[in-house]
């Protein structure tokens, strides 16, 4: 009797080996929420999902809420951790306190195995736990260097698409995973554009490498129409489509609506032309002569992570024709920047002059470029009705500051003109890059920004200039209006001399001496 139970317990043992399935389908436990400890009792979405993590190296999951997803990560670390020996196991999540949820899951799965199948432990902690196989996993943040520190086995990021800098991290990481290690990154969808979008995307295309695994709200077999239909009433329709259906585009929180940068990204077209040393400058449209343009311009110190940037657009049709992403001293910039705005029809030069802007700026000084827009000192922003009020007058600086001044008030007035221009879809873009940016610009604690670890340079560079679009160039435009009608007015006025007398001449050069209509005009041959 004693040799049939060693024999059943060898027999069990080996098949654990084999198939992580069988293993936590019939010896592992976990902690329900409300029901308490209870057998891991998996769903087939969940068996199917379970093989292909040991089928593949590089594993991307796109998953709806409460699928599960996480414990069957954990439960797969742990059959990993106990039948294979120096496995090394590193989870990283948004916060330390999620990462250590997942060990948290491992440690009482392990816990509740029968004593044939535990690991002999070495450590055991709550960001970490060892087997004296030299197995082990620990749980970190993302904010630390952790994926640096030693040879992986395997991966785990968790909501990965929540990482402000999980580009980083993946970086880091490949150096440790070179040695035959593997990944799972799991996570809702957060927007397009980001790292995990585009990991899922060209994994689609398979051009990375990554096995995806794709987990709508519907694989779950207990769970109905009027189960979603309750989840967009507790979530709102972007929260149920972020949280249930694995919908890239309805889920983020871009500035710009994801399906509008979608339509827009199929209509980017490469440059008919590439400029400079770098290549950076981009070029769709030869200068028109019959056209006006502006030229606006974002600048970076040239040597960090910033990017020095400027858009030419055309002003009537709101066309992006020309464009720049690139690092230089801003010295430089400043005379690449009147060179162009020359060649475009001495096009307004709008150079953003906050910090390293004034550098930019002082070039266009120096070679008294005419057409270098400047802003008003006391107002900080241009508002169409105080300037009427004051007198639009560009020939007169003494009241104003060379280039546009971005501050905490006029800011939100440029997010909102790019705002509206792209829900209306008025601009033409033509770069990936500007696109590939907006991608990445979302609202973080209310204010619009890059996504950490991305740039948003372009984007500011053309929201200055759809904003001076709609304030300065309008009112420019209405100052010459006024001008010519004034001219026009004094062109066609007629001069006539009063007699006292009705003038029955319609050019006023007759007068009608009282016998009959005399010809005038000899006093002006």
């Amino acid at each position: 009797m004693s040799q049939n139970i060693k024999q059943i317990i060898q027999q069990q043992y080996t098949m654990c080996a084999k198939d992580p399935v069988f293993f936590m389908r019939q010896y592992c436990y976990i902690q329900h929420p409300k029901l308490g400890k209870i057998k891991f009792n998996l769903y087939p979405f969940q068996e199917n999902s379970l093989t292909e993590l040991r089928d593949n190296r590089y594993n991307v999951i796109l998953k709806s809420r409460q699928l599960g997803i996480s414990t069957l990560s954990a439960g797969f670390a742990l059959w990993s951790m106990l039948f294979k020996d120096d496995f090394n196991v590193l989870v990283i999540a948004t916060t330390q306190e999620v990462a250590k949820n997942l060990v948290t899951k491992v440690r009482v799965m392990h816990d509740n195995l029968p004593s044939w199948l535990k690991g002999n432990i070495e450590a055991d902690n709550k960001l970490s736990l060892k087997f004296k196989n030299g197995s082990q996993i620990k749980a970190v943040s993302s904010a630390t260097t952790g994926a640096r520190s030693e040879a992986l086995s395997l991966l785990i990021i968790d909501e990965a698409a929540f990482i402000r800098n999980i580009e980083e991290i993946w970086i880091a990481s490949q150096a440790t995973l070179s040695t035959g290690g593997g990944a799972i990154v799991l996570s809702t969808p957060n927007g397009v554009g980001n790292w995990f979008h585009s990991i899922w995307s060209e994994a689609e295309q398979e051009i990375n490498g990554f096995h995806t695994i794709k987990l709508h709200w519907t694989a779950h077999p207990d769970r109905d129409q009027q189960w979603r239909d309750e989840q967009t009433q507790l979530l709102g329709e972007r929260g149920a489509a972020q949280e249930c259906d694995c919908d890239f585009i309805s889920s983020g929180h871009t500035v710009i609506d994801g399906a509008i940068l979608m339509d827009y990204e199929n209509k980017c077209s490469d440059p008919i032309e590439r400029r400079g040393y770098d290549n950076a400058y981009w070029i769709w449209e030869y200068p028109n002569y019959e056209k006006n343009y502006i030229v606006v311009a974002d600048v970076a110190r040239g040597d960090g992570a910033d990017w020095s940037t400027f858009h030419v657009i055309d002003v009537e049709n709101v066309s992006q024709v020309a464009e720049y992403k690139g690092k230089m001293p801003p010295k430089d910039f400043g005379n690449m920047l009147v060179t162009v705005a020359t060649e475009w029809n001495n096009a307004l030069l709008a150079i953003e002059n906050a910090n390293i802007g004034w550098a930019a700026i002082e070039p266009a000084l120096d070679r008294n470029y005419e057409k270098l827009f400047y802003t008003y000192k006391d107002d900080g922003y241009v508002d169409i009705d105080v300037q009427l009020k004051k007198g639009y007058d560009m020939k007169d600086k003494t009241q104003m500051v060379p280039g546009v001044s971005t501050t905490a008030r006029t800011r939100p007035l440029m997010i909102s003109a790019l705002e509206m221009y792209m829900r209306e879809r008025t601009p033409v873009i033509r770069s990936k890059r500007l696109i590939q940016e907006l991608f990445v610009f979302v609202w973080l604690n209310g204010k619009a920004q890059s996504q950490g670890g991305y740039n948003d340079d372009l984007v500011m560079a053309f929201c200055i200039g759809l904003w001076l679009r709609d304030t300065s160039l309008k009112l420019r435009q209405q100052g010459i209006e006024l001008h010519k009608r004034a001219l026009s007015q004094f062109q066609k006025s007629e001069t006539k001399i009063y007699t006292g007398r009705p003038s029955n001449s319609a050019d006023g050069w007759t007068w009608n001496n009282g016998h009959n209509d005399e010809d005038l005009t000899w006093l002006i041959r």
